[in-house]
């Protein structure tokens, strides 16, 4: 009897806790459906031909097992072999199974080349769109994608070199083997500009191209050097800035040469990253390596610019997809969450910290998509051309930079439970500071802005002309835009300013897009937060009273289960 009461006590003690109040993870959802804010701006760019397409992307995305092959393709980071058990060379880096899975992913669905392939009304919008949903399941490797993407107006400097390349491209077909790319269905570019030496100041570039015959537009060289970032290191062919006799030139640098022997491009070492893990990135030797002159000797900078230019409004893009999956995660959490006594999404302080997340990642969307509208409409109206040439540098600088504190705020939102690695919060938080890095930091896109309206005042024109198409809107807006105005009449110190500037210049499109297009709640959340002098925007949670702020929270909170 003893025993048997023992037992039983033993049995009732040892049930200590049931698993409850716990929000369930965030996946049998559809990326796209549950965005309303991209739905939005799909239509109003002239991409709601892509509307079905979208919806079956946003339903992969949202599916358990893509989700699984990010934090697969994170967990396991590529490992570089520089030479095979016999002792040769291959310089070769070796990747999940999960990367090669969302390289697939993201090329059968054209994100590479879809806007190149069949360009017209919408295609770079809805491009845009897909990239910024598969961010949201896996930003690393969309790195290789981007290049790929951005390489073809720089390649199209020398029309007999595209011509050959551009029908690989823009192939559908991810083709992961290491072997030339003559022998492949489809190949990806990567390109090489920095060294240690000198970083963004590339004219410092220390790398010498000799040429093999006659020197030339298309002609070959070898070039002798060290490049010191070089990322997705298993890309087909590489764009890459050397001195040449007349100048810092762009060549195109393949894996192997012409005549199938492996060219001498030597992985060094693979880079130890805070982020970005699932994608390699490399320091390199090029020892008399093989590579094609793209453009005119001297012009190496102009040229690769036209790839950097893509670059950039894809860095853009993925920071906006970031912070979606961050407002996602936060706004999932929180209505599943209970605390003293209601949900948290119910709380008023967390509330004002939901609902200014939701805003800031909108206007980053709103910016982002107005400038891959641009993309479309430049090469036949001269004035997105001038908008992309202010407002690329203006929206890579503030939303790239906006991003890192909004993912860690978004992360707070979950509590510890958002800093454990098995979900995916610390993976947002590590990526977040990438793309205002990458491509230009923040001071040289705030100097290329001062550039650009020194040098083509007509460009900062065409830009002001556009944020004031929401004139009369909003007092504080209009306020704000006055103000604005008046800071670039007085040119004393531009590059001392550069930042204040652009940051201002970012805000002020951003309020404008908002109130001409966006939601309403949205665009009076946003003037009453970042445009009135009272705004306190260092820490997100300081938004004014009088706000629909359970409008913006619902609009933003995804619902499982739809597909």
């Amino acid at each position: 009897m003893y025993m048997e009461q023992t037992i039983e006590k033993f049995n009732v003690s040892s049930h200590t806790h049931q698993v409850k109040n716990q929000p369930r993870s965030l996946e049998n959802y559809n990326l796209f459906v549950q965005d309303p804010a991209l739905q939005h701006w799909i239509t109003t760019y002239g991409a709601n031909w892509a509307h079905d397409d979208l919806i079956n992307f946003g339903r992969t995305a949202g599916q358990p097992a893509s989700i699984e092959l990010g934090a697969q393709a994170n967990r396991h980071a590529p490992e570089l072999f520089t030479h095979d058990r016999f002792g040769h060379r291959i310089d070769e880096v070796r990747f999940h199974p999960a990367y090669h899975q969302l390289m697939t992913q993201s090329i059968s669905n054209g994100l590479h080349a879809s806007h190149w392939q069949q360009p017209g009304a919408g295609a770079q919008v809805a491009r845009a769109a897909k990239f910024y949903l598969q961010t949201q399941v896996e930003a690393a490797h969309c790195c290789p994608i981007t290049m790929t993407s951005a390489a073809v107006p720089a390649l199209q400097h020398q029309p007999e070199v595209a011509a050959l390349l551009l029908p690989k491209l823009f192939s559908n077909c991810y083709d992961q083997r290491n072997i030339p790319m003559e022998q492949k269905v489809g190949i990806t570019i990567g390109m090489a500009m920095t060294e240690k030496q000198g970083g963004s100041d590339v004219r410092s570039n220390e790398t010498r191209a000799n040429p093999i015959g006659s020197a030339g537009p298309g002609n070959a060289y070898e070039l002798v050097g060290h490049k010191y970032f070089v990322s997705a290191p298993m890309s087909d062919a590489f764009l890459v800035l050397a001195q040449a006799k007349g100048g810092i030139s762009c060549f195109l640098l393949p894996r192997w040469r012409p005549d199938g022997t492996k060219n001498p491009l030597e992985l060094q070492r693979l880079k130890n990253k805070m982020g970005n893990v699932a994608n390699a990135s490399s320091e390199t030797e090029l020892r008399g390596a093989y590579a094609t002159l793209i453009g005119e000797e001297g012009r190496g900078i102009a040229t690769i610019l036209d790839m950097v230019a893509m670059t950039r409004v894809d860095c853009m893009i993925g920071s906006a997809g970031a912070m979606r999956q961050a407002v996602a995660q936060a706004s999932h959490h929180c209505v599943q969450r209970s605390a003293f006594g209601k949900p948290l999404n119910q709380q008023p302080l967390m509330q004002n910290v939901l609902a200014d997340l939701i805003i800031e990642h909108e206007a980053a969307l709103a910016l982002s998509m107005r400038t891959a509208h641009a993309l479309d409409m430049a090469e036949h109206d001269p004035q997105q051309k001038q908008f992309l040439r202010l407002g690329t540098a203006v929206g890579k600088y503030w939303i790239c930079k906006r991003t890192p504190s909004h993912a860690f705020e978004a992360m707070e939102c979950l509590g510890g439970s958002g800093v454990m690695e098995d979900c995916i919060m610390p993976r947002l938080f590590r990526e977040s500071p990438i793309n205002s890095i990458w491509e230009g930091s923040g001071n040289v896109q705030c100097l290329d802005m001062i550039r650009a309206i020194e040098k083509e005042p007509q460009c900062l024109e065409a830009y002001l002309d556009e944020i004031k198409l929401a004139a009369s809107g909003d007092r504080q807006f209009d306020r704000y835009v006055t103000a604005l105005e008046k800071e670039f009449n007085v040119r004393d110190n531009l590059q001392y300013r550069a930042r204040i500037l652009t940051q201002k210049l970012a805000l002020a499109m951003q309020g404008s897009l908002l109130l001409r297009q966006g939601n309403s709640a949205i665009s009076d959340a946003f003037c009453a937060s970042r445009l009135s002098p009272q705004s306190d925007g260092l820490v997100y949670g300081n938004l004014p009273h009088g706000l629909d702020l359970a409008a913006i929270i619902k609009r933003a909170t995804p619902l499982m289960s739809t597909q």
